[in-house]
């Protein structure tokens, strides 16, 4: 009975989503709705986490058919994790889109759109097949196509093209390297092929697919030299679009690379996990580069984004549980103030009507708990204690001083400073300097858009000071990815 939980978190998206559709025209509706949907998939979520915490990995067949030949979903620690996290930052965007995405978009199935991009990214953290990891991360890209190009903008249907090209390409190449992956091993359940890789000891071939595998997954995760459609494409939406795809879209892409590369393709990390420290490390190094070059808020942000994504995809190369487990935080972390910072964003923006910053000034003086916000999450976001991201990147050095990798440490150390400039470049020109705009040349109101991301910081501030009620979860996730003889045991189990 407690397995049927696991599917719950994608029933729920699911069932609502097409209901929405039939109530198009009733706004109101669509919001109460939405938020009762996604009010309940938080809760069950949480569930779903302790659920593991207290029985172990959780798994749930579909059509009652054994593993490894019939479709399982999968809840570790880390998938309930994520889905959790998820489930909250979506619910505090569709708070958000109320008051800042405008009822034409609203009658465009805006709502319905993202319960389908949730299902999509709750069950690419679900699966236990890497064929369905194909297809629900179809199901989030479909979606995704929609949202970027909801209001027809000229930007967006620009930038779309651009979005869906490279998405196409990289999907073309997953179902290729996926079916190369079955002709050599005959098996596309991730345990299954963990233990069947593991026979064989990882053969060439196996960490040539295990390659195209990081290639297919570093263009989701906008990894260097794979992340040149991202800055473009996540400046075109709306901000709270542009907040979901940060938040989540990178994320389901690492999260890929972290299942793969710790389950499946572990064998010969001199080839894959060098590959994958190299390419973290410039990611990190170019995210940094962008986001201080620029002086548009919505540019410095997604750089941000950049940056993160080479953090925490570096953790994967990290040896000791330290640097597994400041990994997991650091993700779960960014997830929650990537979101509050382009929800906080998109506030600015209302009220001045751009994101440049040569255009913004004295915010402070009207607007102080916007401002203050800002710098809440800008100081979560540089790592500085005792917020959530100083808890990541604490394990994070650790991990990797443990580990002898000293270059990641100081590029780690020295991005984190560039971060903190880049997001206080924004919080001065923002909110410091003289006043551009007087009260009558205020382009809108922050009325109602501050109360999500208060949430998020609040959850931020919770995973910093309290630390230590989270960390066994964490600990727990991590111990799942390090050794993978409990995942299989619990997928195979019968």
């Amino acid at each position: 009975m407690m397995n049927n939980f696991v599917i719950i978190p994608l029933l729920i998206p699911f069932v609502v989503g097409v209901v929405l559709i039939f109530f198009k025209d009733n706004i109101k509706l669509q919001r109460i709705i939405s938020t009762i949907s996604l009010i309940a998939t938080t809760g069950f979520a949480a569930y779903l986490v302790q659920l593991v915490y207290k029985e172990g990995i959780l798994t749930h067949k579909l059509g009652n058919w054994d593993p490894p030949f019939g479709i399982i979903l999968v809840a570790d620690m880390l998938a309930a994790l994520l889905v959790l996290t998820a489930s909250i930052v979506a619910l505090c965007c569709i708070l958000f889109a109320f008051r800042s995405i405008g009822e034409k978009r609203e009658r465009f199935y805006f709502y319905p759109l993202v319960h389908f991009l949730m299902v999509g990214v709750f069950g690419a953290f679900l699966t236990g097949d890497i064929f369905n990891l194909f297809v629900f991360f179809e199901v989030m890209l479909m979606s995704s196509y929609a949202l970027i190009v909801i209001g027809g903008t000229r930007a967006q249907l620009r930038e779309s093209l651009k979005y869906i090209l490279v998405n196409v390409i990289s999907s073309a190449l997953f179902v290729i390297t996926v079916a190369y992956l079955y002709s050599v091993t005959g098996t596309l359940n991730m345990a299954d092929l963990s233990q069947r890789v593991a026979e064989v000891n990882q053969p060439g071939i196996l960490t040539t697919i295990g390659v195209l595998f990081f290639i297919v997954f570093g263009l989701k995760a906008a990894l260097f030299p794979m992340y040149f459609w991202l800055p473009s494409a996540y400046n075109a939406p709306p901000p709270v679009v542009t907040a979901l795809f940060g938040a989540l879209l990178t994320k389901v892409g690492i999260y890929s690379i972290f299942r793969t590369f710790t389950l499946i393709f572990y064998h010969q990390p001199e080839v894959t996990h060098q590959l994958i420290g190299y390419t973290a490390l410039l990611t990190i190094v170019i995210g940094t580069v962008g986001a201080i070059a620029y002086n548009d808020m919505n540019k410095i942000l997604i750089y941000n984004i950049v940056i993160a994504v080479g953090v925490i995809v570096y953790g994967i190369t990290l040896t000791t549980p330290a640097g597994i487990e400041g990994a997991i935080y650091y993700l779960i972390h960014d997830m929650i103030i990537k979101a509050a910072l382009f929800l906080l964003g998109g506030a600015i923006i209302a009220i001045t009507g751009t994101s440049k910053l040569k255009e913004m000034g004295g915010l402070i003086q009207r607007h102080p708990q916007l401002g203050w916000m800002f710098f809440v999450a800008v100081v979560s976001l540089a790592g500085i204690p005792p917020l959530s991201g100083f808890v990541g990147k604490f394990l994070l050095v650790q991990g990797g001083l443990e580990s002898q990798s000293y270059t990641f440490v100081i590029v780690l150390l020295v991005s984190s400073l560039m971060v903190l400039y880049s997001a206080m470049k924004i919080f001065m020109n923002c909110f410091w300097r003289a006043p551009k705009l007087t009260e009558e040349q205020e382009k809108g109101s922050t009325k109602g858009m501050l109360y999500p991301s208060a949430i998020l910081l609040a959850i931020s501030i919770f995973l910093g000071l309290g630390a230590e009620v989270v960390f066994p979860y964490i600990s727990m996730a991590a111990e799942t990815l390090m050794d993978p003889s409990i995942y299989i045991e619990s997928v195979l189990k019968e």
